[in-house]
């Protein structure tokens, strides 16, 4: 590789992030349904063909940003989860991390769990970033699992598995009894999360709530019990 080549390569790579910097900027302003490769080039003094050499369209540039908030997110998440500990705590641990990333990110928090953009459908590119909190939380119930450490269900979910089959090989098949409804609970986890989080980004618990932080970490309590994840009982912020 030539000291050129390596050039033109960092000259791109800056750009890149220039653009994906200025469009995070636009969905702030003015939310990720109205995002234009016109306005981002307007943002950045360049021609609008110039930005198409990079992007090539509106969803290409809505990508990047979904698969760059999916990766940050699952990365919060799994650098607060290496911890030491048991999967309890560690699982509260990554869902604090992911409450942070999102409040200190509300505008891509909203981009990839908010309301879906009219006219865009996602490419599997997307597929292995957004699952990384999930595959997160699936371990830690996996090694709770195999550690003897989950109850088994006082009253299982009656009738046929729920989740797609897909989903259940993905999880390794379903456990035997009578842990067989596991993979159905353990998604209770990633919605309680995501759901408890977007109910007080999105001014959901203004009036509602006098201690966000604590009332979090009452939600994610409760979610785990669910499952018998059990939660330090007084956790350190």
């Amino acid at each position: 590789m030539t000291a050129s080549q390596t050039a033109r390569q960092l000259a791109r790579a800056e750009l890149t992030r220039a653009i994906k910097e200025a469009a995070t900027r636009q969905l702030a302003e003015t939310g990720a349904a109205a995002l234009s490769l016109r306005a981002v080039a307007r943002d950045l003094g360049l021609a609008s063909s110039a930005l198409y050499r990079y992007f090539p369209s509106r969803d290409a540039l809505l990508t990047a940003l979904i698969i760059d908030a999916f990766n940050a997110i699952g990365a919060a998440a799994e650098t607060a989860a290496a911890v030491s500990g048991d999967p309890g705590t560690r699982w509260l641990a990554a869902c604090r991390a992911v409450r942070q990333w999102a409040l200190a990110h509300p505008h891509e928090f909203a981009l990839v769990y908010g309301s879906p953009v009219p006219g865009y459908q996602a490419p599997t590119d997307t597929v292995d970033p957004a699952t990384r909190v999930t595959r997160l939380m699936a371990g830690l119930v996996v090694e709770a699992h195999a550690s003897g450490l989950l109850p088994p269900p006082t009253q299982p979910l009656p009738g046929p598995r729920l989740v797609a089959q897909q989903v259940l090989d993905s999880a390794g098949g379903a456990p035997a009894e009578p842990y067989a409804d596991l993979v159905e609970r353990s998604l209770t986890l990633w919605i309680a999360l995501i759901g408890t989080i977007s109910f007080e980004l999105f001014g959901h618990l203004n009036r509602v709530i006098t201690d966000h932080p604590a009332y979090f970490d009452a939600a994610m309590t409760i979610a785990a019990e669910a499952i018998g994840l059990q939660l330090p009982p007084s956790p350190p912020a």
